[in-house]
């Protein structure tokens, strides 16, 4: 097998704040000998969130098996997913910023039991749906956890209770059509209905503020993708919230060494 040195998009202080967390917790469980080390699993699971790597190379590459790698990088998911911010504890940092954008997205995910549930007529392929909140700057600030893709935006967005935690904040908010009928503090673009089949010209001019400001969401999505692993999730639906909620983790680590 040939093999060849490869390098991982991410900082150190990224790598040394995982293996910090592997390590407690492989002290809290007294556990003796494992096949790497805290650093070593961190540079495995980092590789296969960040890169994509499947489970068969991460084996091959570290020299263990690929039951070990998939447990390895289990483990790691669930350490970081656990410390991850709940929506309230977002709150108070979103409270503080001028203005937020909401947006869905969906993951496209292979592996579905049931396949109804998760098949988006919208993007024509099974994913599941996650609400994406970003600062004005087109920062990601949040992710939700994983709803079946067929949900509709607006109701995962009331599910999470997204929508009534901004409200009550009084936070203005920027979203698409799609969350048409909101309310609250959301602010929608005008649309046209039956009874207005076209649009002024003051509410297209709205509009098109509208989209350049909903725009800068793009990036924040964009940012959550850059992790591979969300590029096709190639596990149970059950598991993708953990690794959105992973992934999150480790992007505000990493967006803190730009912070100062």
């Amino acid at each position: 097998m040939l093999s060849y040195p490869a390098t991982i998009p991410l900082s150190n202080r990224t790598l040394n704040h995982l293996a910090e967390r592997i390590r407690g917790h492989r002290q809290q469980r007294k556990s003796r000998w494992r096949r790497l080390t805290p650093g070593r699993q961190a540079l495995l699971a980092l590789a296969h969130l960040r890169n994509g790597d499947t489970y068969t190379r991460l084996a091959a590459g570290f020299e263990i098996g690929v039951a070990t790698a998939w447990r390895y990088v289990q483990e790691a998911i669930a350490l970081l997913s656990a410390a991850a911010e709940d929506l309230d504890t977002a709150m108070r940092r979103i409270r503080q910023l001028a203005y937020t954008i909401l947006d869905g997205t969906l993951i496209p995910i292979d592996r579905v039991a049931d396949q109804k549930p998760y098949y988006s007529g919208k993007h024509k392929r099974h994913g599941v749906n996650v609400q994406v909140i970003a600062d004005a700057a087109g920062r990601l600030v949040r992710a939700s956890a994983a709803l079946p893709g067929s949900t509709h935006d607006l109701t995962a967005a009331r599910t999470h209770g997204i929508i009534e935690a901004l409200t009550s904040a009084d936070v203005m908010t920027f979203a698409d059509k799609g969350y048409q009928g909101a309310r609250g503090s959301l602010r929608i673009p005008f649309k046209r209905r039956r009874f207005r089949p076209k649009l002024s010209r003051r509410q297209k001019t709205v509009n098109r503020a509208h989209a350049k400001i909903r725009a800068r969401g793009e990036r924040a999505i964009a940012t959550l993708k850059t992790w591979k692993i969300l590029a096709k999730l190639r596990c149970c639906p059950r598991r993708a919230t953990a690794i959105v909620q992973a992934t999150l983790v480790l992007h505000h680590v990493e967006a803190a060494r730009y912070a100062g």
